[in-house]
């Protein structure tokens, strides 16, 4: 939680905090890894204004590193740019990531990506079941450049039209441009 991950709906967080879920927040832009917990959910925000502070971030990228060795972790929009392999700032500097996917994404190459979304998941995620629909949103201007991993999902926007941003899975890591609103009713 800060100015590069900063964007989850407080619904969520409410609902995870009455489920009993105790939420520990982080700055990866302090270079801090992530606390010891079950899991880690990198939100959304803007990494991409600050790729270089990321990926000289040694401590916060190494924790990363070792807590995908046996917990999982998610990342939405900005935080599945960081999972990613690199990320293109808007000069065009590459700047390397937390390789924990293939994902390559670049903030050079723009193009607007919004809209609601429908996603049905390809295989199970922590409290979640195999074809599970999951509803949300995508607003990023951030182009996928390689997305070399396992599909995290079926993702349809609001017409029921596929969309090529379909998430990514490798072992304990998950990521995807979709923010996530709430299970499908």
């Amino acid at each position: 939680q800060d100015a590069a991950f900063s964007f989850t709906y407080p619904h969520l967080l409410a609902a995870w905090r009455a489920a009993g879920a105790e939420i520990l927040p982080f700055s990866p832009l302090a270079d801090e890894p992530p606390p010891d917990a079950d899991c880690c959910w990198l939100p959304g925000g803007y990494p991409e204004l600050h790729a270089g502070r990321l990926a000289a971030a040694q401590d916060f990228l190494a924790g990363l590193r070792r807590f995908a060795g046996n917990r999982p972790i998610h990342g939405e929009c900005g935080g599945y740019m960081v999972l990613g392999q690199s990320l293109t700032d808007a000069d065009g500097q590459v700047h390397r990531m937390a390789g924990l996917l293939g994902l390559e994404t670049s903030y050079a190459t723009r193009r607007m990506h919004l809209g609601y979304r429908r996603a049905r998941l390809r295989s199970p995620l922590p409290g979640h079941d195999r074809g599970q629909d999951l509803l949300g949103h995508e607003f990023h201007y951030s182009t996928i450049l390689s997305q070399p991993d396992t599909s995290l999902a079926e993702v349809v926007d609001a017409e029921g039209k596929a969309v090529p941003e379909t998430g990514s899975r490798r072992g304990n890591v998950t990521g995807t441009f979709f923010h996530l609103i709430a299970e499908a009713p």
